[in-house]
């Protein structure tokens, strides 16, 4: 890969993860105070995210897949998605923010295979290539989070709506930018009708007939419902905690994502597959539990150790998960097994978990307009909890002889 070429995907993994990152995290904040929103229009707007990732694949299957260019139409929705969000930046009242962000979020989420695609296409060694490319996305992120809550401040100005604007105009340098991408031509058969099992990827279901995987499968679905409550809530509960410039702070948790990511062979090829796995559902259990006690004073502590635990949470138990899910998926059918999983995890799983969060979290609200937010996070501290008692009792170990190092993704 020339030196022009690792740039371009660089920077596209920079500007996609930006995007997201600049509004996702305080989306509940925002709404909260500038449109007085309750649990259930939270969770709604929140669900946008699951919905649009069980639309994507139809998206990617039918369209990108077999007949235009990747480049171009990653160029095409990131330029249609600046005009939503800035609609969405406009919008006054619930009603007419939602429509918009429902629509932003059904064209937002293919563009993280499309992304994919396009640096795929370009390496002739993707496993030892990739991460160095994929990197700059976590980065992205992380930028995204210290200009919110360091540099301009607008969570503690309320400004937040704000974010919505700087991510429309972000999401239309990108889009103009991706027609200057490398060319990345359909590979799929455009002489022949794609067949319904084809477009649904429903080869990867035999998958489920191996006992030990459907455990996996099950497990990746409820494990997903307790994550949810911190995308939803993570970001209010610090605001109202009076922690200041929570995404700042926040934005550490991607920090400490790139870290464990480097630790994660070497914990994956010394204790194993299963025991991975648990780690990382049992990080999901004590990251909640130190966010029930912690506190803006002499708990603050307990609310950083919590963030910064992100990485155990995601890289043991999501990325591990992608690598046996690859590994038991075999050459053909790879894409739709990893799709299958993303359906799980980011479609239904989360789709539940925001529905959840939404609900207990209008259960807690005290009298005053305040929140118990003890309870709302032992809550999905026990559901953690019992997924992985579950998962550690059903799952049987299995011997990969993959590094994870070559599955980075």
């Amino acid at each position: 890969m020339n030196s022009l070429t690792r740039f371009k995907l660089s920077l596209m993994m920079f500007l996609e993860f930006f995007i997201w990152g600049a509004w996702f995290v305080t989306m509940g904040t925002y709404l909260s105070q500038a449109l007085s929103s309750e649990g259930f229009q939270i969770a709604a707007a929140y669900s946008t995210q699951s919905l649009g990732a069980i639309i994507a694949p139809f998206i990617i299957g039918l369209i990108a897949d077999r007949y235009f260019a990747a480049q171009r139409i990653l160029g095409f929705l990131h330029i249609v998605g600046a005009i939503l969000l800035f609609m969405v930046a406009r919008a006054d009242s619930f009603s007419g923010f939602y429509p918009y962000i429902l629509a932003y979020m059904i064209l937002y989420m293919p563009t993280l295979a499309l992304v994919n695609s396009v640096s795929f296409r370009q390496m002739n060694n993707p496993s030892k290539q990739f991460a160095s490319i994929r990197v700059w996305g976590t980065i992205g992120w992380i930028v995204a989070g210290l200009i919110i809550g360091y540099v301009m401040k607008w969570e503690t100005k309320g400004l937040l709506r704000d974010t919505f604007y700087m991510a429309s105009g972000v999401s239309a340098f990108l889009g103009v930018f991706s027609f200057l991408l490398p060319d990345t031509p359909p590979q799929g058969n455009t002489g022949t009708k794609p067949s319904l099992r084809e477009i649904l990827g429903l080869d990867a279901l035999n998958l489920l007939k191996d006992k030990n995987f459907l455990w996996f499968f099950i497990a990746s679905i409820l494990i997903c419902i307790p994550l949810a409550f911190y995308y939803q809530n993570a970001n209010m509960f610090l605001n109202a905690t009076g922690i200041d410039n929570a995404a700042g702070i926040m934005s550490f948790g991607q920090v400490s994502e790139v870290a464990f990511m480097l630790l994660l062979p070497l914990f994956f090829k010394r204790f194993g597959l299963k025991i991975t796995l648990l780690v990382g559902m049992a990080a999901w259990a004590v990251r909640y539990l130190l966010f029930a006690y912690g506190d803006s004073g002499q708990g603050a502590w307990m609310l950083l150790l919590g963030i910064l635990m992100h990485g155990v949470c995601y890289d043991f138990f999501f990325v591990s998960g992608q690598i046996y899910t690859d590994i038991k998926a075999g050459e053909k059918i790879k894409s739709s097994a990893q799709g299958l999983i993303t359906l799980a995890t980011y479609g239904l799983g989360m789709f539940i978990g925001f529905w959840l969060a939404g609900n207990i979290y209008n259960k807690f609200q005290l009298a005053d307009g305040a929140h118990d937010w003890r309870m709302i996070w032992v809550i999905p501290a026990g559901i953690a909890f019992v997924v992985l008692l579950s998962f550690a009792l059903v799952f049987k170990n299995e011997k990969i002889t993959s590094e994870p190092s070559q599955h980075q993704v």
